[in-house]
């Protein structure tokens, strides 16, 4: 009930106070509009971006806008407001005798605002100045460098790549190279088909040597003539075996050659297959990596250029006197609270040094 009491108090001395009341809003309503209108105009130009994901991504995946692909999106915020793109910005469009001299950073952060719009892909490029035409002009000089800082990079490290992939190339045709030029010099130096006739020739030979060994110890043991005749026969015997025994050494050398020499050829062979295989997987890299280039990293397109503004964003004067008129309402309103509890206080510190008085008079008087 007290409080009750003190509230309806406070409203009745309010109301008996509205002159004081009145008076402030109206001074803080004029001063804020006086100082508005003595401020100079500011103008905001705004310039997006959509950041997509990659041609060849999964559509499914390029839906799904997750909390860590957009903190990664962030990257994009720094190509933006780089110091070194603001600074060439800033030299282009003469911000300094626009603005003041005053260092770069200052400057940016009077002038450029960038960031992601919450939960999308879109990069905004906001810029500030008191032209609203070189705002808008500024605002697109940085959108466009943007996209073409972006795509510098996508184009740099597909280069990179296919640099790197084409390097594997080189090296890959190099060594089939060796390995064609050591196969000619085998087929060359080392022929098989003349090692192969003659092997073939010896083992005809070597059959006819036979023959005639075998028809000779059947004379041999067949013959009636003379001790002479029998010995002749015997001599004849071992010329065909020692002609035999040379021929089979001959061609056990060089059936070990040619054995040696097919090897090596086949290991060649297999060499040669092998560089093949792998000249044809690279190439095919080569290949895969130069189309992919367009489905590397992000693409960004600028879908709003900004357009010249034509109502400054500063000073909003609206806001302000808004704000000052509520300002003239509250400071009157504690002030008079203030008035109101300290008159109170002084009313009731009254009645107690009053009532101290009567209390020390009273028995004097019964007396």
């Amino acid at each position: 009930m007290p409080d009750s009491l003190d509230a309806f108090r406070y409203m009745g001395y309010v109301r008996l106070r509205w002159r004081l009341l009145a008076v402030s809003c109206l001074t803080a309503v004029a001063l804020a509009g006086a100082v508005s209108l003595l401020l100079p105009r500011e103008y905001t130009a705004t310039a997006r971006i959509v950041i997509e994901p990659p041609a060849g991504a999964d559509p499914r995946s390029a839906m799904a806008v997750s909390p860590i692909y957009l903190e990664s999106l962030r990257t994009y915020e720094e190509f933006a407001s780089s110091d070194s793109l603001f600074q060439k910005a800033a030299e282009r469009f003469q911000l300094r005798a626009l603005m003041g001299a005053r260092p770069i950073e200052s400057l940016k952060k009077a002038v450029l605002k960038v960031g992601l719009v919450r939960n999308t892909r879109i990069l905004e490029i906001a810029a500030t100045l008191p032209d609203p035409a070189k705002a808008q002009a500024l605002t697109q000089f940085l959108a466009d460098q943007t996209v073409a800082l972006n795509q510098s990079l996508i184009t740099r490290g597909g280069n990179d790549l296919v640099d790197a992939v084409v390097r594997q190339q080189r090296e890959a045709q190099a060594q089939l190279d060796r390995t064609e030029k050591e196969w000619s010099q085998l087929l060359a130096s080392q022929p098989v088909d003349d090692l192969q006739n003659a092997i073939f020739q010896a083992s005809q030979l070597r059959a006819t040597l036979e023959e005639r060994i075998a028809n000779q110890k059947l004379d041999l043991a067949d013959s009636a003539g003379s001790t002479q005749e029998k010995s002749n026969a015997r001599a004849r015997l071992d010329e065909l075996q020692r002609q035999l025994d040379a021929l089979n050494r001959e061609t056990a050398e060089k059936e070990r050659v040619l054995a040696g020499r097919l090897a090596r050829k086949e290991q060649l062979d297999a060499e040669r297959k092998a560089d093949l295989t792998a000249l044809a997987a690279v190439e095919t890299r080569v290949r895969e990596t130069r189309n992919d280039l367009g489905y590397r990293g992000e693409r960004l397109t600028i879908i709003d250029p900004g357009v010249v503004p034509e109502r400054p964003s500063s000073p909003n004067i609206p806001l302000n006197v808004s704000v000052a008129l509520l300002l003239g309402v509250l400071l009157p309103l504690v002030y008079l609270a203030l008035e109101l509890s300290y008159q109170q206080q002084r009313a009731g510190s009254r009645r107690g040094v009053l009532q101290a008085l009567a209390e020390t008079r009273a028995p004097s008087h019964d007396d």
